[in-house]
């Protein structure tokens, strides 16, 4: 995986450097927050491990930068940090859009932990993008193909793979268009039934 490290202290860039190299990545390197973003926008890396405390542009001003990027794929984002990890720096770099945490000095077991999970939720992240992007559905019944060319419901087909739930609703558009006029039908065949009685009796 090609993992981008951000890093002002030329020295722990380079241990970081080996030590991701050592369990099999690629990897592009920025001084600081403000060269990592020309970096991503040069090139597509989905995992960012930065150092917080960095000039120009520190790592929560550069996680918070990611964030608001528009219709750009998911990044993975990882703090690198020598500040002890108490609620209060935990909640600030959360809110940022922080994913995880690594407390310098560095440990090679816990880089590979935190770099699994990394792998796992952008493979979960590029499924569902994935998935929005193209689905063959009937446009009859709203069923969907899957792979083995099965047709099941939509809810099914999503749930299997997300493990989404759904709660069903109507939308505004569809209560107007559909209920509304099945609810004055229902009325009106209510009525009918209703007047028709009392013409029988009346007989």
């Amino acid at each position: 995986m090609k993992i981008l490290t951000v890093e002002d202290d030329a020295v722990a860039r380079a241990v970081l450097r080996q030590a991701l190299l050592k369990l099999g990545h690629e990897v592009v390197e920025a001084k600081n927050g403000a060269e990592a973003l020309v970096l991503l926008a040069q090139e597509p890396v989905r995992l960012v491990v930065s150092d917080w405390m960095m000039p120009e542009l520190d790592g929560l001003e550069l996680c918070r930068a990611l964030r608001n990027r528009v219709e750009a794929d998911y990044v993975y984002f990882i703090l690198l940090t020598s500040r002890d990890p108490d609620v209060d720096n935990q909640r600030e770099a959360i809110e940022a859009g922080v994913d995880d945490f690594l407390t310098k000095p560095l440990n090679l077991q816990d880089i590979w932990m935190r770099l699994r999970v990394a792998e796992r939720i952008l493979r979960y992240a590029t499924e569902v993008r994935q998935l929005e992007a193209f689905l063959p559905i009937c446009g009859y019944c709203k069923k969907v193909r899957d792979d083995q060319n099965y047709w099941q419901q939509i809810e099914s087909y999503i749930n299997e793979r997300t493990g989404t739930d759904f709660s069903h609703s109507v939308c505004p558009d569809c209560y107007q268009r559909v209920v509304v006029p099945e609810m004055d039908k229902l009325r009106a065949d209510a009525a009918a039934k209703k007047n028709h009685t009392c013409v029988k009796r009346t007989d």
